[in-house]
């Protein structure tokens, strides 16, 4: 699904000084590998950092990467397509080689008020270049700058602007070599207007962390709430081309929105897409997007292929998911689990490094759209046509799955949807308003949402679009105001220096101190693949503190991999509290050493205090043995299930060589595993004909059933199982976690070699029987 957020207005934006974060991605990757793909074996590139260049024709998006080649220091700029991950992503626009005359000043904000976490402005100038470039606010702002002027040194030739293509002739010598495979428009340099001043590096510590605390606390004394108009659409194109103008979807009304949320679902059916993550769709929408945005304002643009993106609108935080559900009319509770799985798992890294990763709901707004896929409950086709045609929307409305879900409290608490005056949204006819006729004959549903939560936002329409025939769908659209917290410079100057001051008063503190409530932690009963949480909390005195879980000597984890904390570090204000959660889970890479009893869940835990003293934690627990983690010769020789055995018999059975003679026990053992052979036949029977077998997860319940089954139970059968795919998934995660592969490693390459020719297949088969190499 291809998300375009088309962000911050141009004029209207930078006349009330909108300052729109550049943390907008959901997995923040280090850049400078792509950068690194581009480069010969001789040149390096040091550090990468993105930023927003001002040219002639607007904002534009670069990557700075400081680059050395051949005893050389030089700053080049890379334009690119998206987050870039290979060299295929940036194109080489510029290169300015770090000499005399080569200088980086920071632009101080208007009447030099330092505001604490806003974005860097800097001009690069070099001969007769100069750039003008914002940067985001950060270490790895800092860092990235700092190393630039270590390298700005006297007595050295003035550093020039210089045109790709001349790079590659040799007229800037040592200069990267040139990408030609993505063609962009090289940016004009814009030079900066005003005084600027000598760049000068923040400390970040804990007095920062606690500035920035304090300033949070004390927001509503230095902000206002202004409504800023927000534009939300959705539409599934069925992987269909764009036809005509989208500006019926995109510019309905006649006051131009402040900010695009531009949410597509399946942009491409191709299994080249698929495979590749790749599209050239995904540039003809965007192109038809950008097209069709309203005429009454300038905008600037970004897209993003991921399912969510966050940014910071003033002071206030946004983020915007794309969801596409899965589909047919009995899968409601697994769009439930989708959703709570899209929320627990799409996490953000902020660009303070240290600060823990921020989750969707942990914004001030957050506007969730896409093809949901929820469906009318039950409906016969023909009231629902004529529902439809009397426009009795509200009757029909109270059929709607994700209606009955929502106020059930199962899935999407805390959010809200508007009142649904618009008829449903599939299925039609491609190029048509017909309903669907197909053989599938699909009932309307209104699959295609947006709801939103935060306390700012204000719903002023909610509507469909049947002016778009191109797709299957119709797409939707949603007008909000959303109140934004604004700055006010004075008052934010007022509440910063009288923070400054109490600090000040604070220098000669005591030694930060905390309280746990809990030190000793037992597990029971641990089983694989089933989380166990113990929380404790940390309470802290009249000190500020940072605290995180370290490493104890020779270590390089702070504990084991069956444990995590959460979090593993922060800051306390005084007198203030955290809950910990200890989280254990034991998955494929660890339940063969607790199996065989070779590992233990005992760690200890040791929690440090900046400037304070360390605090030990003891966490213990008892592993139940399972057949996931057990080598698949170790099963062979277990007639009975694996809960009923000795611990001393199966760690015997666990540590036995890989190719033992029968002799090394007292029974033969079972030509296949009695586990693995009961998922296979359980399937062989009764799946055989399952669509989407393997394809399809299956539900946690059923799979925790499943191994309790294998691992307790003496029926040579499993129990009934209400899904085909939980017991493929279980199949799937028990070849998964087998040490050994069915194909050991010792004859994996043999097999390959051998997989043209059915002779020699043979023999390996035979051989792998046999035990023999």
């Amino acid at each position: 699904a291809g998300l375009a957020a088309d962000v911050e207005r141009g004029a209207r934006a930078q006349e009330e000084g909108a300052a729109a974060g550049l943390e907008a991605a959901a997995h923040k990757m280090d850049q400078s590998v792509a950068i690194q793909e581009t480069l010969s074996a001789e040149e390096t590139c040091l550090a990468t950092v993105q930023g927003i260049l001002a040219t002639e024709e607007g904002m534009e998006s670069r990557l700075l990467s400081l680059i050395e080649s051949h005893g050389k220091s030089m700053l080049c700029l890379y334009t690119h397509r998206r987050m870039a991950i290979t060299a295929e992503d940036v194109c080489l626009d510029r290169v300015l080689l770090i000499q005399e005359g080569f200088a980086v000043e920071e632009v101080p904000p208007e009447n030099n008020l330092q505001i604490p976490g806003s974005d860097v402005t800097v001009q690069v100038t070099s001969g007769g270049a100069s750039l003008l470039v914002r940067l985001p606010f950060g270490s790895h702002t800092q860092t990235f700058l700092r190393e630039v002027r270590r390298r700005c040194s006297p007595g050295k030739k003035d550093a020039t602007a210089a045109d790709p293509e001349q790079s590659a002739a040799g007229e800037v010598t040592g200069a990267p070599r040139l990408k030609t495979a993505n063609k962009m428009v090289p940016s004009s340099s814009v030079p900066a207007s005003g005084p600027t001043q000598g760049l000068s590096t923040r400390p970040c510590g804990l007095r920062d962390t606690l500035v920035k605390s304090l300033l949070k606390q004390k927001e509503s004394s230095y902000t206002h709430l202004q409504n800023f108009r927000f534009f939300v659409g959705t539409y599934n194109v069925n992987g269909q081309s764009p036809r005509g103008s989208l500006r019926p979807w995109l510019s309905q009304d006649g006051e131009p929105p402040d900010i695009y949320c531009v949410g597509f679902q399946e942009l491409d059916l191709s299994k080249e897409a698929f495979f590749f993550n790749d599209t050239p769709k995904e540039e003809e929408w965007f192109k038809a997007v950008t097209e069709s945005l309203h005429p009454g304002a300038k905008y600037a643009k970004g897209n993003k292929g991921g399912v969510a993106i966050r940014f910071q609108f003033h002071n206030s935080t946004v983020c915007v998911v794309n969801a596409h559900l899965a589909a047919h009319p009995e899968e409601y509770e697994r769009r439930n689990q989708e959703v709570r799985d899209i929320c627990a798992r799409m996490q953000f890294h902020p660009l303070e490094p240290g600060c823990p990763l921020l989750a969707i709901k942990e914004h001030d707004v957050v506007l969730w759209l896409g093809d949901l896929n929820y469906r009318l409950e039950e409906q016969d086709m023909e009231r629902v046509k004529k529902l439809i045609q009397t426009q009795d929307f509200q009757a029909l409305h109270q059929h709607d799955q994700l209606k009955i879900q929502r106020e059930a409290k199962l899935v999407f608490e805390g959010f809200q949807e508007g009142e649904i005056s618009f008829q449903p949204t599939y299925k039609y006819n491609p190029g048509s308003d017909d309903w669907d006729d197909s053989a599938e004959c699909r009932v309307p549903a209104w699959c295609d949402r947006i709801l939103w939560s935060g306390k700012t936002v204000s719903l002023l329409s909610y509507q469909s679009h049947m002016a778009l025939k191109n797709s299957d769908h119709k797409p939707v659209s949603a007008i909000f105001d959303v109140g934004v917290k604004v700055v006010d410079k004075k008052s934010y100057c007022k509440a910063f220096e009288g923070i400054v001051r109490s600090l000040d008063k604070m220098e000669n503190a005591s030694i930060p101190s905390v309280t746990l409530s809990k030190r000793e932690f037992l597990f029971k009963d641990v089983k694989y693949l089933q989380l166990q949480v113990e929380s404790f909390t940390i309470s802290n005195g009249p000190v500020p503190c940072q605290f995180e879980f370290i490493s104890k000597p020779n270590e390089d984890a702070y504990c084991k991999p069956w444990l995590i904390a959460k979090p593993s570090k922060g800051f306390l204000m005084p007198d203030s509290e955290v809950v910990i959660a200890l989280e254990l889970c034991v998955n494929k890479s660890t339940a063969t050493a607790l199996n065989s009893g070779e590992e233990k869940l005992e760690d200890i835990l040791v929690l440090h205090l900046d400037r304070g003293k360390d605090y030990f934690l003891s966490v213990s627990g008892n592993y139940l043995p399972s057949c996931f983690g057990c080598p698949i010769q170790t099963l062979c020789y277990m007639k009975e299930p694996i809960r009923e055995m000795l611990p001393e018999a199966i760690r015997e059975l666990t540590l036995m060589p890989l190719l033992t003679d029968d002799a090394f026990w007292e029974e033969k053992p079972l030509d296949v595993p009695k586990e693995l052979w009961m998922m296979v036949d359980l399937l062989c029977r009764s799946a055989c004909h399952q669509e989407g077998l393997f394809q399809q997860p299956g539900l946690r319940p059923e799979f925790e059933q499943i191994r309790d089954w294998l691992d307790t139970g003496t029926l040579d059968v499993l129990g009934p199982v209400a899904s085909n795919h939980s017991v493929a998934e279980a199949l799937l995660l028990f070849l998964e976690s087998l040490p050994e592969p069915v194909v050991c490693y010792k004859s994996y390459r043999s097999s390959l070699e051998c997989a043209n020719s059915y002779e020699m297949s043979s023999q390996v088969r035979q051989a792998l029987r046999e035990g023999q190499d």
